[in-house]
């Protein structure tokens, strides 16, 4: 047998933890010293300490380890709360992917910082457009909020124009607008550029965007995860030459294959 130390010391535990499950249950020593009270384990019990440890690991509560170990939970239970835990953690994968994105692009910006190439910025004139749109809010401008709101947008965007029959001949156009009073959040319109009229009963908006008589463009390779740097080009632009912006600028999407990491986004900001 074992001493609650050595035993500890096989099993990569404390003590501490040790005595807490025995304190609660979970995991008994083969035997207690009546006298002195020392604890003793055998290297049979290795096994389901390792249990109890994967399990916690896996963000169960000690009280349904237990119940788990001791079979008051079929598997048929066990299999979905596994389940629910794989996606739990699916889910903080992605969003912690989603955050590095962010954090790059940042620390891309800081290193870019006093040599961005702001002739890449062009002021032009950009025409009436005629899109179909559908519309959402997200909690603030920030990309982390947008990518969730716009991207299923569009999906039902274009499901939905698919039904309908209505064709779609230019490229993606998403632009934004505060809410009122709204803490931050802005509405987010997800447009495509179509060849049709307005029609009642489509379950769509048509409407004409009106010209932009002066606006600041600037051409985005990547994801749009990525777009800070760019956005910040842009920004610098406008803040040397002394414009000042009439608004959010409008993304529209001139390249948008499978791979995100090669779409081309050209950002039109109009100038007061």
């Amino acid at each position: 047998m074992f001493t609650i130390g050595d035993f500890a010391r096989h099993g990569r535990v404390s003590a501490r933890m040790l005595r807490h499950y025995d304190a609660i249950g979970l995991l008994r020593p083969a035997r207690t010293d009546p006298f002195s009270g020392y604890r003793h384990y055998t290297a049979a019990q290795l096994s389901q300490l390792n249990r109890i440890i994967a399990l916690k690991d896996l963000g169960f509560t000690l009280q349904q380890v237990g119940e788990i170990l001791e079979d008051r939970v079929n598997s048929d239970e066990l299999r979905g709360m596994l389940a629910l835990r794989r996606a739990e953690l699916e889910a903080a994968m992605a969003a912690a992917a989603a955050t590095l994105v962010q954090v790059e692009a940042r620390l891309r910006s800081i290193e870019s910082e006093g040599r961005m190439p702001t002739e890449d910025v062009v002021v032009k004139t950009v025409p009436s457009i005629r899109v179909a749109e559908l519309t959402g809010v997200a909690a603030t401008y920030e990309p982390p909020d947008i990518g969730p709101v716009i991207g299923p947008l569009y999906e039902e965007l274009f499901r939905r124009l698919e039904a309908a029959g209505v064709p779609v001949c230019g490229p993606g156009v998403a632009r934004y607008e505060d809410v009122p009073e709204g803490n931050g959040a802005v509405v987010v319109h997800a447009g495509v550029v179509v060849s049709a009229d307005p029609a009642p009963g489509h379950d769509f908006e048509i409407l004409d965007l009106p010209p932009i008589e002066r606006a600041a463009t600037i051409v985005h390779r990547g994801s749009m995860d990525t777009i800070m740097p760019t956005a910040q080009i842009l920004a610098r632009w406008m803040d040397t030459g002394g414009h000042r912006s009439a608004g959010y600028a409008r993304e529209v999407n001139l390249e948008c294959p499978a791979d995100k990491d090669k779409w081309v986004t050209e950002l039109q900001e109009p100038l007061a």
